[in-house]
């Protein structure tokens, strides 16, 4: 039974758990609102060393500034996790964005992540967003996801995030 807990900034480490891995076929462009498809056939692999280390910065930058993390736990090892981070976005700064979202790879689609986005999205209720943003790696299976959560593409694009991930899709989700 997978359990979907509160994060803590001590339990940064945990991080280490998850293997990002996946098979991609497809992946996405997006010009003027529209995705265009891609098709690609690689093999994406686990994080290495840095990454872990740039993940774990990621979301211990958040949690020491506001933000919230939800994990998904089987027994004592995390099986997927999400980051609200703590800065408004948009012309009304009514966003919170979807900092990080994964799932590691055995445990994808059973519904893990959906449950971690339910929590994302009461936690920024609570601080008062109406939206969620969300950069999402440009994979079939990562739009996909978000997708299925009730999130669409935004032409209202974060210039910020925009510039660190310029092929990520660019998306809200109404709260």
């Amino acid at each position: 039974m997978v359990s979907i807990i509160q994060m803590k900034l001590e339990d940064s480490f945990r991080i280490r758990d998850i293997d990002r891995s996946e098979t991609i076929e497809l992946v996405y462009t997006c010009k003027n609102e529209v995705l265009e498809e891609i098709k690609t056939g690689h093999e994406c692999p686990n994080w290495k060393e840095d990454d872990y280390n740039a993940v774990i910065s990621r979301y211990e930058y958040e949690l020491k500034n506001g933000g919230t993390a939800f994990g998904a736990y089987d027994g004592d090892t995390l099986v997927g996790f999400g980051v609200l981070a703590n800065k408004f976005r948009g012309k009304e700064n009514d966003r919170l964005q979807i900092d990080l979202m994964y799932v590691t790879r055995d445990y994808r689609r059973q519904g893990i992540g959906r449950r971690i986005m339910d929590e994302l999205s009461k936690a920024a209720i609570e601080k008062g967003a109406k939206y969620l943003y969300i950069s999402s790696t440009e994979t079939e299976s990562a739009v996909n996801f978000y997708t299925s959560c009730g999130s669409a593409i935004t032409s209202e694009i974060d210039e910020e995030l925009f510039e660190k991930e310029p092929c990520d899709i660019h998306m809200i989700k109404r709260l």
